[in-house]
Formats: C-alpha cells, sequence, structure tokens
C-alpha cells in the first residue's frame, strides 16, 4: 500500500511500524510539545502532498492532533482504536504497538476534515443525547463505539458534534452508527 500524503506520528517507533505496514514517508513530533519549526515541515508537506495526522489514541495524542489542525488547516486523520494500540505486555499504548493490518484499515478510513466554515451538520445535540451519546450512564461507551464505527475517534461530549461537523458525517451515516450500537447493546 503506497501512500501520497505524509503521515505525521509521535515518535520513531511510529514511523518504524508505519514504514512496516506501508509504504510512506513521515514526520515526527516528538512529543506533544511540537516545535515551531515542525508545524512549519507539516505546513509544507501538506502544500506540496498533503498531511495524514496519525497520533496515539490518548490525551498527547489528541492534543497534537488538534495544535496541528489549528496551525494547519485541512489535514487528513487517521483514527485508531485504543484496544487496538495496546502493548502486547499491557504496558503501554500507541501506534507503535498496532499490528499491521490494523494499520492499513485505519489508512484506508482517512478523513480529511470540512475546510468548508458554512458547513452546518444534520445532526443536532438533541439527537446525540437521543442517542444517549451525552448525559446517559452509557454515553461514554457509545462515544467510543461510534468513533470506532464512524472511524474518527474517541471524543468527549463536548467533542462529538465538532468531530462529527468536522468529517461531515450525514444523519444517515450517524443513523446507521446508532443503529449498530444499539443492536450490540441489546444482543448483550
Amino acid at each position: 500500500m503506497d501512500i501520497q500524503e505524509i503521515i505525521v506520528v509521535e515518535g520513531k517507533d511510529d514511523t518504524t511500524a508505519i514504514k512496516r505496514a506501508v509504504n510512506a514517508d513521515t514526520i515526527e513530533t516528538n512529543g506533544s510539545a511540537i516545535s515551531e519549526e515542525t508545524l512549519r515541515r507539516i505546513a509544507h508537506a501538506q502544500e506540496k502532498r498533503g498531511v495524514i495526522v496519525f497520533t496515539d489514541p490518548d490525551y498527547p495524542g489528541r492534543r497534537i492532533r488538534a495544535i496541528i489542525e489549528q496551525h494547519v488547516p485541512g489535514v487528513k486523520h487517521a483514527f485508531l482504536a485504543k484496544e487496538k494500540t495496546i502493548a502486547k505486555n499491557g504496558k503501554g499504548l500507541g501506534i507503535e504497538h498496532a499490528s499491521d493490518n490494523d494499520i492499513r484499515e485505519a489508512l484506508k478510513n482517512v478523513y480529511t476534515p470540512n475546510t468548508n466554515a458554512t458547513y452546518e451538520s444534520e445532526i443536532t445535540m438533541d439527537d446525540l443525547i437521543l442517542a444517549r451519546l451525552i448525559g446517559h450512564p452509557q454515553a461514554k461507551n457509545r462515544r467510543k463505539q461510534l468513533g470506532e464505527i464512524l472511524n474518527i475517534g474517541m471524543t468527549n461530549g463536548k467533542q462529538l458534534h465538532k468531530r462529527l461537523a468536522m468529517f461531515q458525517i450525514t444523519a444517515k451515516q450517524f443513523g446507521k452508527a446508532v443503529a449498530l450500537i444499539n443492536q450490540e447493546e441489546h444482543n448483550e
């Protein structure tokens, strides 16, 4: 699998895992304190070939993603569920622990966020409440499942509405994903 875009990862081990799974170039942020120079390199990469941000599914990874999104609009995003990034010994979490197949799958499901400021999401906050994604005892677990089904990553309740709009998730896609979550719950 050849990837045209340059993939932004957190460190050397992530680069090793990416290169093992696909043919791609990477830029390493070396942690969540991204330097101005690294942001300039990412912006240049975005202009030349496009960028896919592929960070760990944890707080520092989400922070890096947000900083890049703020400084380099229009980057694409790849997400992996937390369970797919846990080290074999259970100590540690990161893209470097994911299987080659999971990495390829995440890169197949890359999202380009909406840069059209006038895009109005079809999904309302009321829809999120009705779908038991906010304000419900199982909301966190249901958001996690939704993020996996739609390949948009895990979010808190506040960020979910923004993330759905950013990736232009339609009411139909949202409805199908919620139906899947409800079906899984019913089968338990």
